[in-house]
């Protein structure tokens, strides 16, 4: 499979459920369109994620697939995306205190004939709601100064100290770390002539193998 993203995060989430991955970045604006809503803004971007490295290609992966993401975390139309400093990390973190927020992954995946060419696409986006504890300054500050909100959007990780400001979730946690595994599965197998077995190979030790 081609992941076209550079997220370490999704690439462990596809590697544990058996893909052999290329990655190739895509290089592209992710600026915001004018009234563009954060669900919309994700699938677009996928989208152009996706069909911006298939068009670089000149052959296909062995299993024919590629996969392209973007993940927003957002509350009230409010994008909020990776913090600029650590003092921006603390401001976002006082927004999400107490509060319910989203985390939205837009995905694209194509399946590709011999050339490089889509064959066949699919498109969809999965939202998670997260609610934080309140939040003291001493606890925002303790966690920022670990340095893991730095790169995350949000300026959190789910998956690491993070966890510890998650009152609850409601949807998929995979979602929150960056790419919701199990729907993923489930789209890729609508994309190729073996469907079912995409789905029973992933949840068996080692899962599919490109």
């Amino acid at each position: 499979m081609i992941l076209a993203s550079q997220s370490p995060r999704r690439y462990e989430l596809l590697s544990d459920a058996g893909f052999s991955l290329e990655v190739v970045p895509a290089d592209i604006d992710e600026t915001r369109l004018p009234g563009e809503n954060p669900v919309d803004l994700v699938v677009r971007l996928a989208a152009e994620k996706a069909e911006a490295v298939r068009s670089q290609l000149s052959r296909r992966p062995e299993d024919g697939l590629l996969v392209a993401a973007d993940t927003i975390v957002w509350m009230g139309g409010e994008a909020l995306g990776k913090p600029s400093s650590a003092e921006d990390a603390c401001r976002m973190l006082e927004e999400l205190s107490g509060r319910t927020h989203f985390v939205s992954t837009g995905v694209c995946a194509m399946a590709l004939d011999a050339d490089g060419s889509c064959a066949a696409q699919t498109s969809f986006v999965e939202t998670t709601e997260v609610t934080f504890w309140d939040l003291s300054r001493a606890e925002i500050g303790a966690y920022v100064a670990t340095g893991e909100p730095l790169d995350k959007a949000g300026a959190y990780g789910i998956q690491g100290a993070g966890r510890l400001l998650v009152r609850g979730i409601s949807g998929d946690y995979s979602n929150v770390v960056g790419l919701p595994i199990a729907r993923l599965v489930r789209e890729l197998a609508s994309l190729t002539p073996k469907a079912g077995d995409l789905v029973a190979d992933a949840i068996t030790i080692g899962g599919p193998h490109a």
